[in-house]
């Protein structure tokens, strides 16, 4: 069974930073990490905008996201300060996902840097995506020195039913020429009309003050 994924994504603008870190760090990623099946959580800051926050937790499989455990806490069970934070949050994206490739990634440490891409495609032109992504894109672009882990997601729960994630060791390797080669290909330029509710984050490892 490939391994799962949730990410959580969101601008919290009208959320107080010292309240939101607080809530992140010592309630709701400490929860969600005695769940059982939770391999990892890691947070990132917006590259260009702090206020947005992204949040991924590798799991053992997507069916974790509904056993009891984590139904004790999630959703409509979740905390007053979760429900008080939450509501106040603008919600990006939260997108529950089996792993299509390699299958079994899970997040790397250290990484200096995340892009996370997330689309739907044409339904017309939804098989061809898919071996576009398979064969050539996720293996080229994670093939570009400086990528760390690159992989890609078949998920629900949100707009986007595709999403991809690559780890970078340092900022800038996208600006490299190596990158720029393997992201725009010809048969990358066939596909790129099909795309449609095109989301991108750039992102920063979260530190936490003090």
């Amino acid at each position: 069974m490939p391994k799962g994924l949730l990410i959580a994504a969101m601008n919290f603008s009208d959320v107080a930073e010292d309240e939101f870190h607080d809530w992140y760090d010592t309630e709701h990623i400490p929860e969600r990490l005695r769940v059982p099946g939770f391999i990892n959580a890691h947070r990132w800051i917006g590259a260009d905008n702090r206020k947005v926050s992204v949040a991924t937790y590798d799991l053992d499989n997507v069916g974790v996201l509904h056993s009891p455990p984590y139904q004790a806490v999630g959703g409509a069970n979740g905390s007053p300060w979760t429900k008080r934070v939450t509501g106040r949050v603008n919600h990006i994206i939260r997108l529950e996902g089996d792993q299509i490739l390699p299958g079994d990634g899970v997040a790397p440490e250290g990484a200096q840097e995340l892009l996370v891409i997330s689309m739907n495609p044409e339904p017309e032109a939804e098989a061809e995506f898919n071996e576009w992504y398979n064969q050539e894109h996720l293996p080229a672009l994670g093939g570009v020195p400086g990528v760390l882990m690159a992989r890609r997601y078949r998920g629900q729960g949100a707009t986007q039913r595709y999403l991809a994630m690559y780890h970078f060791a340092r900022p800038g390797v996208r600006d490299t020429e190596a990158w720029k080669q393997a992201a725009n290909t010809p048969w990358t330029e066939k596909m790129r009309p099909h795309f449609r509710d095109y989301l991108r984050l750039e992102c920063r490892p979260y530190k936490r003050a003090g």
